[in-house]
Order: C-alpha cells, then sequence, then structure tokens
C-alpha cells in the first residue's frame, strides 16, 4: 500500500465535500441572475447541507460492513454525478434536485476518508495526520467563496460545479489503486427500519430549523407539527436501534463517555463556527466601514490559526490526552470569543482578526483531539460509525448555528429597532455593507442603523460567549488520561 498516494486521495475527497458546502455564496448572484428568480435561492446551499448530514451516518455504517473502498467510491460516484448535473441545471428547482444529488454522495466522503486515516496510521501517527485533514476543513471554508468567485469572474458559475469532476476522479483513482483492506465476508442483517427512520427524524428537523423563520413561524401550527413528528420518530428510531440485529447507528459508542462528550462538544463548536463565519465579516464591512476584501482577511485568520493547532493537537494528544488537548482548545475559543464581545467599531479589522485567530487554534485542538482519540477508542468494526458519529455532530451543529444566530440577529435588529423608537427591518442592515451605499444615507440615519446593527451584533457574540461557557461543562466530563487503543483488534 503507497500510504503518500493514498492519504493524497483522502485529503482531496475531503476538500471537496467541505469547499461544495461555501464555494456556490459567491456564484449565487450570477446564477440567480442566469435563472431570473430567487424563489430558491435558500435552497440552494440547504438542500445539499441536508443531505450530507442526513447521510453521514448511514455510510459510516455501511463502511463498517462493506468495506471503506467500496461505499468511498460509491459516495463519489453519486457526488459527481450530482457535481455534472448541477452544472448543467437551467432552472432553480433543477439546482436544488442535483445539489440534494450531491449532497448525498458528500455524506460518504469526510467521514469515510477520516475513517480510512485511522485505519492505515498507528495512533502516533495518525494524531498527526488527522491534524492536517482536520485543517482541510477551516481552510476549505475560507478558501470557497475566494475560488467561487474566481470561477465565475474568469470562466462561468457552471464550472462552480464541474471542478469537483478532475478533483474527485483524481481521489477515487488513488482510493481504488492503492488502498489494501481485508474486508471478511459476513451476513448482515440491513437495518433498512433505522435508515428510514434517521432520515426521516434528521430531514423534519434540519427543515425545521433552516425554513424555520422563513417559509413559516418555528411554533406556527405547521412548525409545531413538524417538531412534534420529528420527536415522534426520535422515539421510534431510538426504539428500532435498540432492537436491531445489526443497527445503522449502534448505541454502544454512545455509552462511552469519550464518545458521547467529545460529539457533543463538537455539536456545540460546529454552532461556534458558523456564527463566526456568517456574521464577522457582516461586523467589519457595516461597522469598522472595511472593504470586503479586509473582511475577508479577518476571517481568514481562522485558517491560519486551525491548521497550526491541529498539528500541535496531535503531539499534545499522544502526550496528555484529550481531556488536557480539548481543555486547551476549550481556552482557546474562550479568548476567541472573549475578544469579540469586547470587540467595538473602532477597535479596527487586526482585533477582529485576532479574535478569528484564536477561534481558528480552538477549533484545530479540539476537533483533532476529538477525532483521533474517538477512532482510538473502538475497534475496527466500529471506527467508520464513531467516526461518522463525530462528522454527523459537527455538521448538525453548523446548521443549528446558521439557523440559531440568524435568528437572534433577527430578533435583536427588530427590537433595537423599537428601542431607539425607530422603524426598520433586517433588510435595511444591507445598505451598510458598501461605501457606496453608505455614502447615500443621511449622517443620522447611518449612525441610527450602525448603532442597531452594532448593538445586535454584540447579542450574537455575547451568545457564542455563553456557548463556549457551556463547551467547559461537557469538556470537564471527558475522562482523563490517554486514550485505550484498539489497533490491534
Amino acid at each position: 500500500m503507497k500510504r503518500p498516494v493514498v492519504l493524497v486521495a483522502v485529503i482531496l475527497a475531503m476538500f471537496v465535500s467541505a469547499v461544495e458546502a461555501t464555494i456556490v455564496t459567491t456564484a449565487m448572484p450570477s446564477i440567480a441572475a442566469s435563472f431570473g428568480s430567487f424563489s430558491r435561492y435558500s435552497w440552494i446551499f440547504s438542500s445539499y447541507l441536508l443531505m450530507s448530514t442526513v447521510s453521514v451516518l448511514i455510510y459510516g455504517k455501511l463502511a463498517d460492513v462493506y468495506g471503506r473502498k467500496r461505499i468511498f467510491n460509491i459516495g463519489m460516484t453519486i457526488f459527481l454525478i450530482g457535481s455534472l448535473l448541477a452544472g448543467f441545471a437551467t432552472t432553480f428547482e433543477q439546482l436544488t434536485v442535483y445539489r440534494l444529488i450531491q449532497g448525498l454522495g458528500a455524506g460518504a466522503l469526510s467521514p469515510i476518508a477520516s475513517t480510512i486515516v485511522g485505519d492505515i496510521y498507528t495512533m502516533e501517527e495518525r494524531a498527526k495526520i488527522q491534524g492536517y485533514l482536520s485543517s482541510v476543513w477551516g481552510i476549505s471554508a475560507v478558501l470557497g467563496p475566494a475560488l467561487g468567485g474566481l470561477l465565475v469572474q474568469y470562466f462561468s458559475w457552471h464550472y462552480v460545479f464541474w471542478i469537483n469532476l478532475p478533483l474527485g476522479l483524481l481521489a477515487m483513482l488513488g482510493i481504488t489503486l492503492f488502498l489494501k483492506e481485508e474486508v471478511e465476508p459476513k451476513r448482515v442483517e440491513i437495518d433498512y427500519k433505522g435508515a428510514i427512520l434517521s432520515t426521516i427524524v434528521l430531514s423534519l428537523f434540519i427543515v425545521w430549523i433552516v425554513e424555520g423563520g422563513q417559509s413559516f413561524e418555528r411554533f406556527s401550527l405547521l412548525g409545531s407539527l413538524m417538531l412534534l413528528l420529528t420527536i415522534l420518530f426520535l422515539f421510534l428510531f431510538i426504539r428500532a436501534e435498540k432492537r436491531a440485529i445489526d443497527p445503522i447507528v449502534p448505541m454502544n459508542i454512545w455509552r462511552n463517555p469519550l464518545i458521547l462528550y467529545a460529539n457533543i462538544v463538537s455539536l456545540l463548536t460546529g454552532i461556534i463556527l458558523m456564527a463566526i463565519s456568517s456574521y464577522l465579516p457582516t461586523y467589519v464591512t457595516g461597522l469598522m466601514e472595511e472593504h470586503a476584501l479586509i473582511a475577508g482577511f479577518t476571517l481568514t485568520a481562522m485558517s491560519i490559526g486551525w491548521p497550526i493547532a491541529s498539528t500541535i493537537s496531535g503531539h499534545l494528544l499522544v502526550r496528555y490526552g484529550p481531556f488536557t488537548t480539548s481543555l486547551a482548545g476549550g481556552i482557546s475559543l474562550a479568548v476567541g470569543a472573549g475578544l469579540f464581545v469586547t470587540m467595538t467599531p473602532t477597535s479596527g479589522p487586526i482585533w477582529a482578526g485576532f479574535g478569528s485567530f484564536w477561534i481558528g487554534v480552538g477549533m484545530g485542538l479540539t476537533s483533532t483531539a476529538f477525532l483521533v482519540a474517538i477512532q482510538n477508542s473502538v475497534p475496527y468494526a466500529l471506527r467508520g460509525s464513531a467516526t461518522a458519529s463525530n462528522m454527523f455532530m459537527r455538521n448538525f451543529g453548523n446548521t443549528i448555528g446558521a439557523a440559531l444566530f440568524g435568528a437572534v440577529l433577527n430578533r435583536s435588529i427588530t427590537h433595537y429597532f423599537q428601542t431607539f423608537g425607530a422603524k426598520g427591518t433586517i433588510d435595511d442592515m444591507n445598505v451598510l455593507l458598501t461605501s457606496e451605499s453608505r455614502a447615500t444615507l443621511e449622517e443620522s440615519v447611518l449612525q441610527l442603523l450602525q448603532q442597531v446593527l452594532a448593538q445586535s451584533m454584540f447579542v450574537v457574540f455575547s451568545g457564542v460567549f455563553i456557548i463556549v461557557a457551556i463547551c467547559f461543562y461537557f469538556i470537564f466530563k471527558i475522562p482523563r488520561g490517554k486514550v485505550v487503543t484498539h489497533d490491534s483488534e
């Protein structure tokens, strides 16, 4: 087996999966202009996120049963078919369906790629290599919009999707030719019931989160009915998994306190990551009155801290164990969140960049430590499911974070308009985002809008700080000492 070639293939797979969630952002104006409609705008993002989150747990189990290579290639094939079709879409409805296909395939890529690394490297090597993979997420979050902008400017929006084709095919080629694995034939009972119920539960809940407050009120009759159905199907799913001979989500891995609390913290850090990625650029452009390029640099600081910390995390994990490493990550997140809470419009972009950097350090330390520790704590036969559980919680956190802080910001803006005795909506904030539109405002109106946005952003950053505090509660429940490994099983 040529491990370096397999590693490059794994990194390519992780990159196309992660970057596809953000590369579309800068292409959307061109896509909307091409289709001449905004009716399905939000679902171009949500459809991909929905299917990749829903399918990740199922792929993790299938990889344990049928082998990593086979399921990886199936997932990548589905992803590439969706990418090819998306570039040929002529309506928002078609593009939404093709993004669903993309997401269905993407659910296999990241968890199985990380599982492959867990299989072919020892614990000491694994800690370092998983650090590299973890940093791919941070880099792609920032590189995605820039890459999308370049493709749209110099080619067309179609290439935002077609760029996946050569990269994905190279990844498949590397895995197919150079990954050697021995999959023992075994008779299994396919947990179709669990797969169907898990898909229903997650689909209902994600649609409730993403569309709630937009297409319908979360606690309207429709919203409440969706939430009740989610709870009902969740109960049925848990009962089915307890009775299943070979469950799609093995409940015993969640009884491991390391996996349970590491996954809860991963959920919370996913929420934090989405909040900062979504709203820091708005703060820098709307309140500090900097150009979008400067706002991008403040967010880029996160992708600098993330890979550095991911590399350090591997060494800390081997020497001190997951508790100490994740505690260091929690402290870094607290430093970043503290900088954001105390930030004012006069603090300047360097202050914002420092805050972003420390959030990246915290993400790098925790994500790498958790992933490696979880893989080390289970035998080979459960490694795919355990890895997928962590990936799922992080993705799910991103989904919750986007909806949660979107709702917090909207309500805060409405509240502060009322507090200041003025009429306005969230859409009024758009004029703050460019120097040209700000120049058209009277000074008194500009000050009012900036004051409302500043107060509302303070609420958002305070919410981030509270979630960081909750992280510490669960970090302190993580078992002390080094992880007992199962590499020999």
